[in-house]
């Protein structure tokens, strides 16, 4: 946890920050070892962030003077990520890499190889995908709090949807074995497709293809999605 990272609720109208979650709590004891007195770095989420002085610190409650906020969010990425709906246990890590790294809008598509059970996951639940958002956010020092839906059905997805996630916007599908390599240090707006373990079908392929986007590779090694993704943003940004 690189940076306490705050909500509104958190906050009073003196201007303190009050922390009662035993998550965040047990992270300044037995990681930081803060005692009263110490300044450290915090943000509110989808707002500022900067140092602030620990007031007091209880079993119950961490108490922050919070009116030293004043910095701006890292830049995020120009990036709009598309991601086959990975198996549950790499769903997390891979929000929390694409958060770490300034993606702000995710979607999680449903693909040929997406197993349906995969849907029914807790790890989908609102409050999981939260909870992995604000570990990428604590990690990277960053307080804006990316988008995440979902689209669970691929025809209407690249018919209905697609075509306005392009507009203004420069697609582009990793897959493995197009035939043009991942460009690299791009400003452009990009619209990001990822595929599922074993990859996009060539049906689904070729549809978005068709849809105007462009077909990029990582190279002759298959990756993990969690880190095809690192890779992928790595390389375009």
């Amino acid at each position: 946890m690189n940076l306490i990272l705050l909500t509104r609720n958190d906050v009073d109208d003196a201007g303190l920050a009050r922390v009662r979650d035993p998550r965040r709590l047990a992270h300044l004891r037995q990681v930081h070892r803060a005692r009263q007195g110490d300044v450290m770095t915090l943000g509110l989420e989808n707002g500022p962030l900067g140092r602030g002085q620990l007031v007091s610190l209880t079993d119950d409650e961490a108490c922050f003077d919070v009116s030293g906020l004043d910095q701006a969010p890292p830049a995020a990425l120009p990036v709009h990520l598309v991601l086959a709906l990975p198996r549950p246990r790499m769903l997390a890590r891979s929000i929390e890499h694409a958060t770490a790294l300034g993606v702000k809008r995710i979607t999680l598509l449903h693909s040929r190889r997406v197993e349906k059970s995969y849907w029914q996951s807790p790890e989908l639940d609102p409050a999981k995908i939260h909870q992995h958002l604000v570990l990428g956010l604590e990690q990277a020092r960053d307080t804006a709090l990316p988008v995440v839906d979902t689209a669970r059905g691929f025809r209407p997805f690249v018919e209905d949807r697609l075509p306005s996630l392009l507009e203004g916007r420069r697609g582009l599908l990793a897959h493995p074995g197009m035939a043009n390599a991942c460009p690299r240090g791009l400003t452009e707006p990009v619209t990001l497709l990822v595929g599922p373990e074993g990859g996009f079908i060539e049906w689904e392929v070729e549809q978005m293809l068709a849809a105007g986007c462009e077909g990029i590779h990582l190279g002759e090694r298959i990756l993990r999605v969690e880190t095809a993704v690192t890779a992928l943003l790595s390389r375009l940004f």
